[in-house]
């Protein structure tokens, strides 16, 4: 979870993270400041350290640009939040006035600033850095008992409820790469084309437009391979109709039970895409100003781009802030009459 939060503060190259981490980039053998402007890396060639020194024992040298040896004074909130982080990595079960207590602030203040930088409540993160923890536990070959102990968990009714929330599934299927999970799913005709819906037993986990049948069942196949997957035409009419009355603007709202797998970030956009009424829309700098920092817009679209559940999660209602159709995973015609019928409605 950390890593998420310091890879986003790259992203958007936040200087109020300056002094509190650098990043090395193994591609170039250069370590930087969050600030630094120099081209993104791709993540996967990203390392953290919370010092300069680590990233020099690494072999990484300073960047010329960001000049990371230079001294800079941590912004007051990053240093208040990263010295949280690191307590609750310590002890997921505190509780939010016990972490104030510690920090010597106001729950209430804490509670506020943890939020705004790391986009979730401390009591979240607490439970995605146990579901974080008991899913390296099972990686690292512990059998799901010892790995439920060692993330946090007191008992087996805790962990499951826990874990199916933030996983999208059961702790031994997890383990198992999602083998043995069972998905329905339907292609049928609707306004846009074709439509394919797929759902678990706890709820839909992909709603796709396209024009090619075979090449929609296929990406189904890639998304989820180690899953048992059927045509249900029968079991999922429900969820259709639902979406075919809302695309021809029969019903203004669509709430279908949602089994997704996604960061906290992107959940935290998710949420609030479902919240922009009905007929308007949003621009990238607008949701990421509504979630905490104007500078996520980058952040924003992607959290966008990695919906699967088209309409049901409105991200067609984000726009550019020119008003432009950008960057529908669906295509942009398909944004176009979407918007074009939510008006019209």
């Amino acid at each position: 979870m950390e890593t998420e939060v310091y890879w986003r503060a790259v992203q958007a190259k936040d200087a109020r993270f300056d002094g509190a981490f650098v990043f090395g980039v193994k591609t170039t053998g250069i370590f930087c400041r969050p600030s630094c402007s120099s081209k993104p890396a791709k993540r996967e060639n990203v390392e953290f350290f919370d010092g300069i020194e680590r990233a020099e024992y690494s072999g990484f040298r300073p960047c010329l640009r960001c000049q990371p040896k230079q001294s800079k004074r941590v912004d007051p909130q990053i240093e208040l939040v990263m010295r949280a982080l690191e307590i609750i990595a310590g002890d997921t079960e505190i509780s939010l006035d016990e972490l104030g207590q510690q920090l010597k602030l106001s729950a209430s203040y804490l509670q506020r600033t943890f939020k705004l930088i790391v986009g979730v409540s401390p009591k979240k993160y607490a439970e995605l850095k146990r579901v974080e923890r008991f899913k390296d536990e099972l990686r690292g070959g512990s059998d799901v008992v010892t790995a439920m102990y060692e993330s946090g968990y007191g008992s087996s009714s805790r962990l499951y409820e826990k874990a199916a929330e933030n996983l999208g599934m059961t702790p031994a299927i997890y383990r198992k790469g999602g083998m043995g999970m069972k998905i329905n799913y339907v292609v049928t005709d609707c306004e846009l084309g074709n439509l394919l819906v797929a759902r678990t037993k706890r709820g839909v986990c992909s709603v796709t437009f396209g024009d090619d049948v075979d090449a929609m069942r296929t990406a189904l196949d890639k998304e989820f391979p180690n899953a048992e997957i059927a045509d249900d035409a029968d079991g999922l009419k429900n969820a259709v109709d639902a979406i075919n009355k809302y695309l021809a603007g029969k019903n203004t709202r669509l709430v279908l039970p949602l089994d997704l797998q996604a960061t906290a970030f992107q959940l935290q956009v998710w949420d609030f895409l479902r919240q922009i009424p009905y007929g308007e829309t949003r621009s990238y700098t607008e949701v990421a100003e509504a979630i905490g920092d104007k500078k996520k817009v980058r952040a924003v679209a992607q959290a966008c781009a990695k919906n699967r559940v088209a309409v049901v999660i409105p991200c067609h209602r984000v726009v550019a802030s020119d008003g432009k159709l950008s960057g529908y995973r669906w295509g942009v015609e398909r944004k176009r009459r979407l918007l074009q019928n939510e008006k019209a409605t």
